[in-house]
């Protein structure tokens, strides 16, 4: 279940609807390119760790500003495919 609090980072998907397996991808993109401190404490709880380092490493074309791809990939010590800033 998606709690109130994420549910406006999600706005455009029937929240009845979407699942947290299979539609983890876009729920991990949403929360962490538009989402609170409140909802990112709730995906780091609901989802592993690889699942988002995944997701960042090949995110949905266009779908994640490059500053929030850049400030996760920082904060997770990864690379992405599309993010041209080398992590050390």
């Amino acid at each position: 279940m998606i709690p109130s609090y994420v549910k406006p980072f999600l706005w455009s998907y029937d929240i009845a609807k979407i699942d947290l397996s299979k539609d983890k991808k876009r729920i991990i993109t949403n929360v962490l390119n538009l989402g609170t401190a409140r909802a990112t404490d709730w995906l780091f709880k609901t989802y592993e760790k690889e699942d988002i380092i995944r997701t960042l490493s090949n995110p949905l074309p266009g779908e994640i500003s490059d500053k929030s791809l850049n400030y996760w990939s920082l904060i997770l010590n990864i690379k992405s495919k599309n993010n041209k800033r080398h992590v050390l």
